[in-house]
């Protein structure tokens, strides 16, 4: 929880129940009665955000509100868990995600994670759920509806989960063909360079991964202690459109050789003017066209 509550437009957030549409349920309903701080300003506890999470959910798939309203915890609790038990919908597993976040349930968040794994694979996992998690959190956080920890917390989860299931691919088994992953110097964001160097190694591929914050001088050490065929890095943080473009000729210097992937969101945005060597990469299926997908190598 924030030290100092939510506000109404917090809820509104991280729910998608408009603030005014919040104040009716309350007024006619009940649903909530928020506390008041010395001003006379109204703010929410874990438990007002997690009730209008869970009735947000209930109405989203049919129940009308007036009979909601008059749920106590354990009917509310046992009618989305219905729900789960009955329906895949990626959005559904997103705002439950979010609940487990929002109150740090580490067991439950971790085995429902595995759960969405089971039952739609890791690749559209990745892409049509935790992806989107990451975006929505990103959101609150800007917003200040959702503190760092928060963020921190359900990153570092994803990251050990990516991890072993990288740890299940076989290395000795792979084609011969090596691909560097990394992260420049000022790019923190990790989760999407793993994501594709586990379909690397899905792949076939013998992957080096140097992750986060790699200077760049390091790359053509690397490159003289072993050869690489493929690098893939990725912009997510801010950077201009120049900034940009320059790194990829001085990278197009370092490697001029090898088939360079790039992605992210800096871009999308900037569209850089792209060296003849370098290919942007969309999404996973994208990927997997070009370096042959699992078995094919």
């Amino acid at each position: 929880m924030k030290t100092e509550g939510y506000s109404i437009k917090d809820l509104e957030i991280i729910s998608g129940v408009k603030a005014h549409t919040i104040r009716i349920w309350e007024k006619r309903y009940g649903l909530l009665v928020p506390s008041r701080t010395d001003t006379n300003i109204r703010y929410y506890s874990d438990a007002d955000l997690r009730r209008i999470l869970n009735v947000s959910l209930l109405v989203n798939n049919g129940f009308k509100i007036s009979k909601v309203a008059k749920f106590d915890d354990n009917q509310i609790k046992d009618s989305v868990e219905h729900i789960y038990n009955r329906k895949n919908a990626k959005g559904d597993y997103l705002e439950r995600l979010i609940l487990l976040m929002v109150n740090f349930e580490n067991i439950a968040f971790y085995n429902f994670v595995k759960e969405i794994i089971g039952k739609i694979g890791m690749e559209e996992a990745m892409v049509k759920v935790f992806f989107q998690l990451f975006e929505r959190i990103g959101a609150y956080w800007q917003v200040g509806s959702i503190f760092p920890a928060q963020e921190h917390y359900v990153a570092n989860l994803m990251r050990q989960i990516l991890c072993v299931e990288i740890d299940k691919i076989d290395i000795n088994k792979h084609n011969g063909s090596t691909i560097l992953f990394f992260l420049h110097e000022d790019e923190l964001h990790e989760m999407g360079l793993l994501f594709y160097s586990y379909l690397a190694r899905k792949s076939g591929f013998n992957v080096i991964y140097l992750g986060q914050i790699v200077p760049f001088e390091d790359l053509g050490k690397t490159q003289s202690h072993v050869k690489i065929d493929y690098v893939f890095t990725s912009f997510i943080n801010s950077m201009t459109k120049e900034n940009l473009e320059n790194y990829l000729k001085s990278l197009k210097q370092t490697f001029q050789h090898q088939k360079v992937f790039i992605t992210g969101w800096q871009v999308n945005i900037h569209n850089p003017e792209l060296p003849r060597n370098f290919k942007v990469i969309k999404n996973y299926q994208e990927f997997y066209k070009y370096i042959g997908g699992p078995g094919k190598n």
